[in-house]
């Protein structure tokens, strides 16, 4: 009798677990502005979500491209040598997971190592790709940056297999400190648009991204998304996290300078009526690197989940065209392949990992083919100053 519960105690237990992943926390409580009513949290030139009626017409209508099974990565990740002064280092793991390796500070965004981007481990979007880095190689990670709280950005279990084995600081939008400490997450710092904090002698400044945030059909909007602009040593980065495009790339330009690197993402964008204000597709991803006025651009949000209708190619396809007709060189807008590194002095990128083309098969085993002031975990505004 033990050995027949033993099954169903750990299927109820999963599913406990998913619906307390699914409310997303209590959210934000504080003073309103201009994106915060005093409930929840809204873009200040556009809509916040879509409404389920929306979403149905979407999934009714779709007509979704077909992506491969499985794609074997070919690149070999360069991590092992430290930056040299003034050098930073970035590889790009899978999907918007990037490795930033400054001397002396390993950074992590938006972790995700789950087989899956859902509520639940046996359903939704599957990854068609291995990690560019498996999880046991990565260096010690000091600090990880949490763009929002959407399941390909907010992954909670490799945050709590980071938070294990790592004990990194993690910095988040406002709202989500008391849903990561209740599930395991230690050393969570929230941020407001423009505020910023430091860890380990780099500047962190959590800045707007049109987007919104929730894990289920309740609590839309209760934790405030954004994105980062990390300022280490003499350079710049800007970490846009999901967002559609909108006059804020111009805006984190006039307030905190031109980046040196902007990581922008290209893909999850079609169908363009459901997808135009939240996630932005290859060509304004171009426009936003030129309002950064970036000194070079690297893709991100692609080639790992199939979230939406476009084709497992067609970000990259499209980004070349789109720097095509605005007359932006190539080189001004880098695209990776997975476990690729690239290493940035001042304007210039040196690549190593020996890209080459992936190639389609079937997954194994699947039969289809084809330096910081303190404020306690969990605070809810450890704030060194606020940008204006």
């Amino acid at each position: 009798m033990k050995r027949l519960m033993r099954p169903v105690s750990a299927v109820l237990a999963g599913i406990y677990a998913s619906r307390r992943s699914m409310t997303g926390g209590p959210g934000y409580r504080g003073p309103r502005s201009d994106h915060f009513d005093g409930e929840v949290f809204r873009n200040p030139s556009a809509g916040a979500g879509k409404s389920f009626a929306e979403f149905w017409r979407w999934q009714r209508t779709r007509k979704p491209k077909q992506w491969p099974t499985w794609i074997e990565n070919r690149a070999c990740p360069d991590i092992g040598r430290s930056p040299a002064a003034g050098e930073t280092a970035l590889t790009f793991v899978n999907h918007i997971t990037f490795l930033i390796q400054y001397p002396g500070l390993n950074v992590l965004t938006d972790p995700v190592y789950s087989d899956r981007v859902s509520p639940v481990p046996w359903a939704g979007p599957r990854r068609v790709r291995a990690p560019g880095i498996a999880f046991e190689a990565l260096p010690p990670i000091d600090l990880v940056l949490v763009s929002h709280n959407h399941y390909d950005h907010l992954d909670l279990a490799t945050l709590r297999r980071l938070d294990e084995s790592h004990v990194p600081r993690v910095v988040t939008g406002l709202g989500n400190a008391a849903f990561l400490t209740a599930h395991g997450v230690r050393n969570v710092i929230e941020l407001d648009w423009w505020q910023h904090t430091v860890v380990g002698g780099a500047e962190i400044t959590f800045i707007p991204a049109q987007h919104w945030s929730g894990r289920g059909l309740r609590g839309r909007n209760r934790t405030l998304w954004g994105g980062f602009v990390v300022r280490a040593g003499a350079g710049s980065l800007c970490f846009a996290g999901d967002t559609g495009y909108s006059s804020h790339f111009t805006e984190i330009a006039r307030r905190l300078g031109r980046p040196d690197v902007a990581l922008l993402p290209i893909g999850a964008y079609a169908p363009r009526w459901f997808m135009q204000e939240q996630h932005m597709d290859p060509d304004d991803a171009v426009r936003a690197h030129l309002d950064l006025g970036a000194k070079l651009s690297i893709a991100t949000h692609f080639g790992c989940f199939q979230l939406t209708d476009e084709g497992f190619d067609d970000p990259v396809t499209e980004l070349a065209t789109a720097l095509a007709r605005r007359s932006v060189p190539a080189e001004r807008f880098a695209v990776l392949e997975v476990g690729e590194t690239l290493r940035v002095h001042g304007a210039i990128g040196q690549r190593s990992g020996q890209p080459v083309e992936p190639v389609a098969r079937a997954r194994p085993g699947d039969a289809r083919a084809p330096q910081l002031k303190s404020a306690g975990s969990g605070s809810r505004n450890p704030i060194v100053s606020r940008r204006s």
